[in-house]
């Protein structure tokens, strides 16, 4: 140790520029030679403050340098190593090697799931993962900290009156954690917390005993672990070493500086006053006391850098920063103490709308090739979008805080592989993995992605059943609407199959863990052909996939084939991929971490809301806040202090910008707390931007005011109008002429969903089916038509959810109608046609139809049956003209449109499988000719009223030229399929507008 009382400790000021001035300084001091800096050691907080730095020096040389060595004390947060230069050579040989990080989380997640075991409980394997996760950090905050499990175990909490909940959790901390001791013990391991706890000590020991006999220089690390501090501290006071602090504010008064504390307890009380955690300059006031020195004896850095902003913005932020009872002064300052000239704000009525602004802001600022832009911000959404929108100039500018894995193609590629293989094959998920763009990556893929489409459209509707065999069967299936597509789909479909079917099988049952992530990897690469593995996110995906290969044994105890996919997602959303270099030059990204010890002339600050900047604070599941603060342990506020310290460091530059939105994804957003001080303090003077809202203009919104959109009104020519038509399309034709006009004349057909719920229309097909089936091959014989539902309901192509929740409806209901036919065959009823097709011209247009079935009635004449899965139509809508169905076909029979079927029409009948009012039976008829009062429509008038109407139609509409008005009639337009073609929502209801002519 050196005779020197005053240690060389430093600080380089926000305003600064803190690389260009530290490396300014350090070429001042020790470049007299040429090899003077090679000689010396930097030490730096990580590795992006180390780039940072060496970029200064290459700025800042006239004639080339040798740089100084330069090693990193590493980020528990940015999953960095203490730098080489630190932890090599005889000066680690003594300190146990660190467990590996894998490895800890794997095993915590396995002793936390079998100790639930013991208490006759269960856990979820993700959800051990996230609880092991938090474990692992509170323990390292305990390593850092230099709390040992002994002082942890003389913690009562009984004491402390906490709740059974968190005495419970306290417990099975300690279990936890004793175990874990065990086991690293067996391994000869230690945590990675205490391994640099001890290596920082170990350098001290040798430097204390052994000066290094050339410089050392500590920069712009901020950590106040006790470690870190003792460490500093031989720095500081070696003859050659020098520690700079970033950012420590010498103007405050020496009594606020007091008040930040920490705080001794009370003597007598034993009570000890809260401590300003939240306050920006807290974490530094702890390193400087636990390094026992005042702030007194720090100096100030000789060199500035150039791109930092004037000194008396670093004293408006020191008063904008004060603790909560002494902003009452910010009423009696000066102009000048406020002062933020070259700060301005911009405030984005929405997320989307912020990234945008940034991104001219960005876009502007790179005209000037002296300008370096910096953009920062904690939201990884935000960063997102301002990085797609750069790219609209062939900016290319990387987040290098990241991205999720999980997030990234390749691993939303992985994620939808275990969502189909582990839920039996769902249609929706399924086809997400078929379809994602890495797979079939070549000249193969149009191909593939033809057979997929042709899929697609055969899984759309209700769900068939569960796995390949449920797909299987949808292919075999007989159904003359769908065997062009299954013929085209087969073969394809057997080779898919193949891939498939192994996982398939080692899915059933007890779960292998090794050869499922085997099984895993290969159908990735068979699916991909191995392009799931290129680039930075692939890279991850396989060290991932390659480290659980090699710890099966830590793999998840009776596991689910159905947590696959949370499991997975668990462990991916942690890993963040970092873009490699070689993006523009003169901007950067940059997430909170990143961005310390950054110098650029413009920076923008951005999503300076509550819960992104600062974050929302998440707290300890493990110890409840009353332990955490017995033991000394950081309160989890502190990172709002830290946060507030990065948006002072990131101020510091010439140009800044503060950016927010009023809404974010998720709702309306509130300020950030430290974005609400600033204003608070300057008021007017902290002013907005002059133009940045006003470019919004220039590239997406409108120059001219927006056009109201009328109701549409298409005329189609007479050609296109000469069509024939069937008779359930003469109803949408009169009450949507322009619906019919998108199905009949454009020949646009909704689409199913996927997975969707069973329709109205898909029941009626397959009741359909079964009538039809019952009526040509079983000749209406009485129990042949449940045992032909009982076939379909037996189906393996259909799946057993819905199988469960139709079939006794559809049984009864068919119970009914068989019993109702049988009961009018012994009254002299009987019927002569089921599913018959029939046509004629009326008013000189084809008019076609399929009834449902045709009966003779006693007397000769016929009736006319149709089947409905729901309820009948009303009898006022038949007597309107809107429900003509019954009256046409009746129309067709009378003309001889049905072969060998002639003969008056005496009845109208709907067949419903719906309940009647007032009763619990399915089953029962209903006639527009049966009622009382005026909403009848007699038998005998019945074809004349349905003709007439028709012929008003076709003569407007088929033969004339009248406009095809959307929802001419919306009481009785019922179908909402063309709704967005015609833009329903932008006309519907509002001042009738006058309708073009859409040719």
């Amino acid at each position: 140790m050196s005779d020197r009382r005053r240690p060389s400790i430093y600080n380089i000021a926000a305003h600064g520029g803190f690389a260009d001035a530290l490396a300014q300084g350090l070429i001042d001091r020790f470049a007299k030679d040429a090899f003077g800096l090679a000689r010396g050691l930097v030490i730096l907080p990580n590795n992006r403050a180390q780039r940072a730095l060496q970029e200064a020096f290459v700025r800042l040389s006239e004639n080339g340098l040798l740089l100084p060595q330069m090693a990193v004390i590493g980020d528990l947060d940015l999953d960095e190593s203490i730098g080489v230069a630190l932890d090599s050579g005889e000066l680690a040989l003594d300190i146990p090697p660190a467990v590996d990080p894998m490895d800890r989380l794997l095993t915590l997640a396995q002793l936390i799931q079998k100790e639930i075991r013991l208490r006759d409980d269960a856990i979820l394997a993700k959800d051990a993962l996230r609880l092991a996760r938090e474990f692992a950090r509170t323990m390292d905050q305990l390593n850092v900290e230099e709390i040992t499990l002994a002082d942890l175990k003389k913690t009562e909490p009984e004491s402390l009156d906490l709740s059974s909940h968190w005495q419970d959790s306290y417990r099975f901390f300690l279990i936890i954690a004793e175990k874990w001791q065990q086991q690293l013990e067996q391994w000869q391991r230690v945590d990675q917390a205490v391994r640099r706890n001890a290596l920082f000590d170990h350098i001290a020991t040798c430097w204390k005993v052994s000066p290094p006999d050339h410089f050392v220089v500590a920069a712009g690390i901020t950590t106040s672990a006790p470690a870190i501090a003792r460490f500093l501290k031989t720095i500081a006071f070696m003859p050659l070493g020098l520690v700079v602090l970033p950012d420590l504010d010498l103007i405050m008064p020496d009594h606020e500086w007091d008040l930040l504390g920490p705080f001794q307890p009370d003597p007598q009380t034993g009570f000890a006053d809260r401590a300003q955690e939240t306050h920006p300059q807290y974490h530094i006031k702890l390193l400087l006391d636990r390094m026992s020195i005042a702030r007194g004896e720090v100096m100030r850095w000789p060199r500035t850098g150039e791109s930092g902003a004037a000194a008396k913005r670093s004293r408006a932020l020191s008063h904008a920063f004060a603790i909560p009872k002494l902003t009452v002064r910010w009423q009696t300052l000066e102009s000048s103490e406020r002062s933020l000239a070259g700060v301005q704000t911009v405030e984005a009525s929405s997320s989307a709308e912020e990234a945008q602004i940034i991104a001219l802001l960005a876009r502007q600022a790179l005209e000037d090739p002296n300008q370096r832009v910096a953009i920062v911000t904690p939201d990884r959404s935000l960063a997102t979008r301002v990085s797609a929108h750069l790219k609209r100039w062939d900016i290319q500018v990387d987040d290098t805080a990241g991205q999720p894995l999980a997030k990234l193609p390749e691993g939303v590629f992985f994620l939808n592989l275990l969502a189909a293989v582990a839920s039996d094959f769902p249609p929706a998920e399924f086809l997400a993995l078929l379809k994602h763009p890495l797979v079939q990556i070549g000249e193969e893929r149009l191909i593939w992605l033809d057979h997929v489409r042709k899929l697609d459209l055969l899984l759309r509707g209700p769900r068939p059943a569960p796995g390949l065999a449920g797909i299987d069967a949808l292919l075999k299936a007989e159904n003359y609407r769908t065997k062009k597509l299954r013929d085209a789909v087969a073969p394809w479909w057997q080779s898919v199959r193949r891939m498939f079917a192994p996982i398939e099988k080692l899915l059933i049952g007890p779960l292998d863990w090794a050869h499922l992530l085997d099984q895993l990897r290969q159908l990735a690469e068979t699916l991909t052909g191995g392009a799931i593995w290129a680039g930075p996110a692939g890279r991850e995906l396989a060290d991932l996939l390659a480290k659980l290969q090699v710890r099966t044994e830590m793999g998840p105890i009776r596991f689910g084939a159905d947590e696959l996919a949370g499991y997975f997602e668990a462990l991916m959303t942690e890993i963040s991929v970092r873009p490699p270099y070689g993006g523009h030059p003169r901007i950067a990204l940059y997430g909170l971490l990143e961005a310390r010890l950054q110098q650029s002339e413009l920076v923008i600050c951005c999503g300076l809301n509550e819960g992104s900047w600062p974050q929302a604070i998440t707290p300890d599941p493990w110890l409840a806040p009353m332990i955490r603060k017995s033991l000394g342990l950081p309160a989890q506020e502190r990172q709002i202090g830290l946060s507030a310290h990065d948006l002072v460091g990131a101020m510091g530059a010439k140009r800044v910008i503060l950016s927010r939105a009023r809404r974010d994804d998720s709702g309306p957003a509130i300020a950030s707390r430290f974005l609400l001080r600033l204003k608070g303090m300057c008021g007017d003077n902290l002013k907005e931007h002059p133009e940045a809202r006003s470019w919004l203009s220039l590239i997406d919104q409108r120059q001219v005011e927006p056009v109201a959109y009328p109701r549409p009104a298409p005329t189609p020519s007479a050609e296109q109008r000469n069509i024939p038509i069937s008779v359930t399309q003469v109803d949408r034709l009169i009450a949507d002429p322009y619906a019919f006009y998108a199905n009949k004349i454009m020949g646009f057909v909704s689409l199913d969903r996927i997975d969707a719920d069973p329709s109205a229309a898909w029941r009626g097909t397959i009741i359909h089916d079964i009538l039809e089936q019952w009526a040509k091959q079983d000749n209406y014989a009485q129990g042949a038509l449940r045992e032909r539902a009982l076939v379909f309901l037996n189906d393996p192509g259909l799946h057993p959810l819905m199988r469960s929740l139709w079939a006794p409806r559809l049984l009864e209901g068919l119970d009914w109608i068989a019993a109702t036919v049988a009961e009018n065959q012994k009254g002299g009823r009987q019927p002569l046609a089921s599913e018959i097709y029939g046509k004629a011209e009326v008013a000189g247009v084809e008019l076609s139809g399929i009834a449902d079935r045709i009966d003779r009635m006693p007397d000769g004449r016929l009736a006319i049956v149709d089947y409905k899965t729901g309820g009948a139509p009303s009898n006022r809508a038949v007597i309107e003209g809107y429900n003509l169905q019954l009256g046409l076909l009746a129309a067709i029979a009378e003309i001889g449109g049905f072969k060998d079927i002639e003969g008056e029409t005496a009845a109208f009948e709907y067949w419903s499988l719906a309940k009647k009012g007032g009763t619990d039976s399915f089953g029962h008829v209903r006639s527009p000719s049966q009622g009382r009062g005026d909403n009848v429509i007699t038998a005998d008038a019945m074809v004349d009223h349905a003709v007439a109407r028709f012929n008003e139609a076709a003569d407007d509409y088929l033969k004339g030229s009248e406009p095809m008005i959307a929802k001419l009639h919306p009481e009785y337009a019922r179908y909402a399929d063309y709704d967005q073609l015609m833009r329903l929502e932008e006309w519907y209801g509002r001042a009738p507008a006058e309708a073009p002519d859409h040719e």
